[in-house]
C-alpha cells in the first residue's frame, strides 16, 4: 500500500508532458486512494518528513564540513583569537560569543569546565559584537590584551563575562582595575579580528550568540553542560577513528 501511495504522488506531481492528463473520474479515484492509504497508514507522512529532514541534515552537514575544511586557519589557528585548554588538542571548539550576551555569560563557564575535565580539548574564543558599542569596545580590549599580554587575558575575560547586564565604559574600566591587567588601547589588529569573526559568522549562518562549532556540528544557544559534554564525547569518538 505504501508503494501505491508513492506512485500516486509521483503521478500527480509529474509534468504535463510526462503522461496523458487524468480524466475527472480518475482524479477523484486517485484522491480517494490517497485518503484511504493515509487513513490505513497514518505513519506514512511522519516517515516521509523524517526522511526529508535526514536528507536536509546530511546536506547541511556536508556544506559545514566543506566550509570548515576551507577555513581551518581562520577558525582554529588564528593567532589573534584567544584560546584555552590543550596545546595539542584532539578536538577544538570555536565559541562565538559577546560580552553583553546574558546567555554567553552562563555558557562560557561551562566551556572552561569542559576544558579542565577534558585535557584533550581546546576552546577558541571568537567575540561577535552583536549588542552595541560596548560589545565592540570590550571585545577589542580583550583581543588586544590577548595579543599583547596573553597571560592576562583569561582573568579579564572572566571578569567581563561575570557582569550582569550590558557593559559601559565604567564597568569595562572596573574590570581592568579589578583584574590588575596592563592598560591597553584597542589595536588595529583587534578590529581586523572582529571583522574576520563577523565574516565567519555570516558564512556559517550564525544569527545570535552563543554559537559553538564542535567538530562538524554548529550548536546554537546556551545548552546544558550535560548536552555539551555528550556532543564533545561523540566528536572525540569520531576524531579518534
Amino acid at each position: 500500500m505504501r508503494i501505491l501511495f508513492v506512485l500516486l504522488i509521483a503521478l500527480l506531481s509529474a509534468p504535463s508532458w510526462a503522461a496523458a492528463p487524468f480524466t475527472p473520474e480518475q482524479e477523484v479515484r486517485i484522491k480517494e486512494l490517497i485518503r484511504e492509504t493515509l487513513i490505513a497508514n497514518p505513519d506514512i507522512l511522519a516517515q516521509s518528513v523524517n526522511a526529508w529532514q535526514q536528507q536536509a541534515d546530511e546536506a547541511q552537514g556536508q556544506q559545514l564540513s566543506q566550509f570548515i575544511a576551507a577555513n581551518q586557519q581562520a577558525l582554529y589557528q588564528d593567532p589573534g583569537s584567544p584560546r584555552f585548554g590543550s596545546a595539542s588538542p584532539q578536538l577544538t571548539l570555536v565559541s562565538f560569543t559577546d560580552y553583553n550576551c546574558p546567555f554567553c555569560k552562563t555558557f562560557d563557564p561551562l566551556l572552561e569546565k569542559l576544558a579542565k575535565e577534558y585535557p584533550q580539548v581546546a576552546v577558541v574564543i571568537k567575540p561577535l559584537p552583536f549588542k552595541g558599542e560596548s560589545s565592540v569596545t570590550s571585545a577589542r580590549l580583550a583581543l588586544t590584551l590577548w595579543q599583547q599580554h596573553p597571560d592576562q587575558w583569561m582573568a579579564f575575560h572572566q571578569r567581563l563575562m561575570a557582569k550582569k547586564g550590558f557593559h559601559d565604559a565604567s564597568s569595562i574600566a572596573a574590570a581592568q582595575k579589578k583584574t590588575g591587567v596592563t592598560p591597553v588601547a584597542p589595536s588595529e589588529q583587534s578590529l581586523s579580528v572582529l571583522r574576520t569573526n563577523l565574516k565567519l559568522a555570516d558564512q556559517l549562518g550564525i544569527q545570535g550568540t552563543p554559537a559553538t562549532l564542535i567538530g562538524n556540528q554548529m550548536v546554537p544557544g546556551a545548552i546544558s553542560y550535560e548536552q555539551l559534554e555528550e556532543i564533545v564525547k561523540q566528536q572525540l569518538a569520531q576524531a579518534g577513528k
